[in-house]
């Protein structure tokens, strides 16, 4: 998986702009490790300096990390972070919309969240951006954790922006959670008309403050209000909701030290939530290059309403030495029941390639045996810290995979963001389905950084990172790949008490990933 740079390097993207496909100013070239695909676009970069966000002497800018996104038709919307900080969240919330299935992008800043921004809010700064649309009031919400400085950064608050004119400008938020240590949020919204809970909203997040704490809050007025927290009591990180078509919520979610996966459910609209099932032990291998990265869950949903569960995990790698992309799915409509872990076949065991930061997607017109796939992730080619972004797909839910495709590589580990639990290019990074039928993958990217190759992205040098939010819409790719006679090679730790993984935790000894 060989390369040669071909990468964007669009102007700085202060305020509002719109991005075409024409406007690509400089390129590099890839060697695409398999089939073609369209070459990374840039829908934004960091407006900011140092000295127009001094959130802390280690700011990383021109750097933006974690992205999510949501399609509804041919909108799509991503939400990141913009301004990466050193020890935690960023100087704000950024937006990139695209009303034509990724032709074009309009971007923007999310207002009156941190201090920072033209039209500023309360807080010294903001992180875990998650993006929904709600059917029912159609409107687009954008769920963020807030921060404050005072007495060590910590999450303060979980707000909501919400747009109405679809996803091109975005209102105050709405406040969805306050604590004196929050972390980790997710949002959904239950789109499906026939649900008796059609339009209701849900946010997750933990409270770290708490042995990380699972709360949940619903809304049924598009965002602007939500319910006093709720919880089954269990420690955890990471969750990503889903609602089946008849309302049933289902939240797939790490345990708090990220030991293993699970899920709960609610019934009743979010007024309760059951016990957590485990899906998963997880075994994982720390990857090299000092890159933030772990086993969190991306968790999509078919229209039929089985759920699809995508980690990194190593059990199929001897010695636990490199880790694959692994993928489950429900058995049963409640979420209590789901496949073993079964590996997604990018390369060979034996081939030492390290796969990490899965974005799933499952195409929402698709169901059953037909669901189409697609999941783009991050890796390293055998034997570097060379970032590498690649894609593959499975029009069979899952049962065999196409020829993986490599987007783009060559990406130093050290031009990524720099903070306190290592290198960031995201927790997660996300891909949707448009109306066009076709996966398009929104990701970190780490270019250059401006004082030279030799240079990593630095917070000695705080306005030196090349690092914005890029996005691509792989070409249609062949291939019959399974991996349905592979063995697990590698038992691990873990444990297979599931009650006691689900604990609450003493905070030191659990995740914290704002």
């Amino acid at each position: 998986m060989s390369s040669l740079a071909f990468r964007n390097r669009s102007p700085r993207l202060p305020g509002k702009v719109i991005i075409t496909a024409g406007m690509v100013f400089a390129l590099t070239i890839h060697t695409l490790a398999a089939s073609a695909a369209t070459l990374p676009l840039q829908i934004s970069s960091d407006p900011f300096t140092q000295s127009t966000c001094a959130a802390s002497a280690s700011t990383n800018h021109h750097a933006e990390v974690e992205p999510d996104s949501f399609s509804n038709g041919s909108t799509i919307v991503a939400a990141f972070q913009v301004g990466r900080i050193f020890d935690g969240g960023a100087c704000a919330i950024g937006f990139a919309t695209s009303t034509n299935n990724g032709a074009s992008w309009v971007n923007g800043l999310l207002p009156q969240i941190t201090k920072w921004t033209a039209d500023p809010g309360p807080n010294d700064r903001a992180t875990d951006a998650a993006v929904a649309y709600d059917a029912a009031h159609n409107s687009w919400l954008i769920s963020s954790l807030t921060l404050l400085e005072a007495g060590g950064v910590h999450g303060n608050g979980v707000v909501t922006s919400r747009s109405t004119d679809g996803g091109l400008t975005w209102s105050t938020p709405f406040q969805t959670a306050t604590g004196a240590d929050l972390d980790k949020n997710w949002i959904v919204c239950d789109n499906s008309s026939t649900s008796p809970f059609y339009g209701h909203c849900y946010t997750e997040w933990d409270n770290h403050g708490a042995g990380n704490l699972l709360q949940m809050s619903t809304s049924i007025d598009g965002g602007r209000t939500w319910s006093a927290p709720s919880t089954n009591n269990t420690g955890v990180i990471g969750g990503q909701p889903v609602v089946e078509p008849n309302g049933t919520v289902i939240v797939p979610i790490d345990n708090a030290n990220e030991t293993a996966v699970g899920a709960f459910n609610s019934t009743d609209g979010g007024v309760s939530w059951s016990a957590t099932t485990t899906v998963a032990t997880i075994r994982h291998h720390t990857v090299a290059g000092n890159l933030r990265e772990g086993p969190l869950p991306s968790a999509e949903i078919d229209s039929s309403g089985t759920v699809y569960i995508a980690w990194t995990d190593c059990r199929f790698r001897r010695s636990c030495k490199s880790n694959d992309i692994v993928i489950s799915h429900s058995l049963n409509a409640a979420g209590t029941s789901w496949s073993a872990a079964s590996r997604v076949p990018i390369d060979a065991t034996n081939s030492n390639i390290d796969h990490f930061i899965p974005g799933l997607a499952v195409n929402k017109s698709t169901s059953g045996t037909a669901a189409q796939l697609g999941l783009t992730y991050y890796f390293y080619p055998s034997g570097t810290t060379q970032l590498s972004v690649g894609f593959i797909s499975s029009a069979n839910a899952g049962n065999t995979w196409t020829t993986p495709q490599t987007i783009t590589s060559g990406m130093s580990s050290t031009w990524a963001a720099n903070t306190s639990q290592g290198r960031m290019v995201g927790d997660y990074i996300s891909t949707s389905y448009g109306s066009d039928a076709l996966a398009h993958g929104i990701f970190g990217a780490a270019n250059t950084p401006t004082t030279g190759t030799a240079t990593g992205c630095t917070t000695s040098g705080p306005d030196n990172c090349v690092a914005p939010i890029d996005t691509f819409t792989p070409g249609l790719a062949l291939g019959n790949a399974s991996s349905a006679n592979d063995a697990v090679l590698f038992a691990g730790n873990g444990g297979s008490g599931a009650a006691s993984l689900w604990n609450l935790v003493d905070n030191n000894g659990s995740k914290h990933r704002d």
